[in-house]
């Protein structure tokens, strides 16, 4: 699965050992989506990959994920854990059209069409 969007919060690293002896470490992020209603995606780079795809807050990403769900004492926690992260453009406006294709607040912009004549008819009888 992929998703898009801003790095809004990066977590410390976290290492340790396993209990079979193994070094292991992760850095946590949240990602915030463009969407109409942004959300907000708590994800992990875990192992290798949390010095593979060094992330800092602010930086514009496409992330692929996996998504796993484990019961711990009768009670579900859900993890997403991330194992590809590509750097992404700025987003784009609403409409589909690239952000700095969109004039700023008064900009001027391309001239408008002129408007045709309504001007009513001589014989136009209507009340309204």
């Amino acid at each position: 699965m992929e998703v898009e969007g801003k790095i809004i919060l990066a977590l410390p690293e976290q290492s340790g050992v396993s209990r079979a002896g193994n070094n292991w470490k992760k850095r946590e992020y949240v990602l915030e989506t463009h969407e109409t209603y942004p959300k907000k995606v708590f994800f992990v780079l875990f192992g290798d990959r949390a010095d593979q795809y060094p992330l800092n807050v602010g930086d514009e990403i496409r992330l692929s994920f996996d998504i796993n769900s484990r019961e711990y004492n009768g009670r579900w926690f859900t993890s997403i854990d991330g194992w590809k992260v590509e750097p992404v453009a700025a987003p784009a406006a609403p409409g589909g059209m690239p952000a700095s294709a969109v004039p700023a607040y008064g900009a001027p912009s391309a001239p408008a069409a002129p408007m045709p004549d309504l001007s009513p008819e001589p014989n136009d009888d209507l009340p309204f």
